[in-house]
């Protein structure tokens, strides 16, 4: 619980800047928004307990879906499948007792504290990207992944997300 509480300070400190850097000093340029070191971790989506059940989520928003146990993002006001294969597996047993914290949220880059997107972590430049984690060959370098969770493999130069029992991988056309 500590834990989280100094992440929640860091990431509530971190959003009057326009640039983040997690796990590494700096971030590579500056069309970076939020970069995150190299390492075998990812990013691990929030948890929602259906993608029908968002509200305000506007394009760009990305879950993980504990009822069909997918990841999903939001395009055109469309939720679009991220996952390949249905067979997920999400234990939900650590959060089913919290309660969300209605206006829990970061905002990462310019004129954050006006930011009226809905959110948990909003990244608001205009002009600037998120680096996922990269990671080589996740599906063997992962030993524990979560549901939901998301990095770059940097061995098959693609973006894959895991659904709580398999990696999925999408390769850039």
């Amino acid at each position: 619980m500590k834990k989280a509480i100094n992440i929640f300070f860091l990431l509530l400190f971190t959003s009057g800047f326009a640039q983040v850097a997690i796990g590494k000093s700096l971030v590579s340029n500056t069309a970076v928004s939020l970069e995150f070191g190299n390492g075998n971790r990812g990013i691990i989506l929030p948890w929602v307990t259906s993608a029908a059940s968002v509200t305000g989520a506007v394009d760009g928003t990305m879950i993980y879906d504990i009822t069909d146990k997918k990841v999903k993002y939001l395009k055109s006001g469309t939720w679009y499948d991220l996952t390949v294969d249905s067979s997920g597996v999400a234990d939900t047993t650590l959060q089913d007792s919290k309660v969300e914290i209605a206006g829990a949220k970061v905002v990462i880059g310019n004129g954050g504290a006006s930011d009226t997107t809905p959110g948990i972590l909003v990244l608001n430049d205009t002009n600037k990207a998120m680096i996922l984690p990269k990671v080589a060959s996740p599906h063997l370098n992962i030993i524990n992944p979560s549901a939901g969770m998301m990095v770059y493999d940097t061995v098959k130069h693609q973006f894959a997300v895991f659904n709580g029992t398999v990696w999925s991988f999408w390769k850039p056309l």
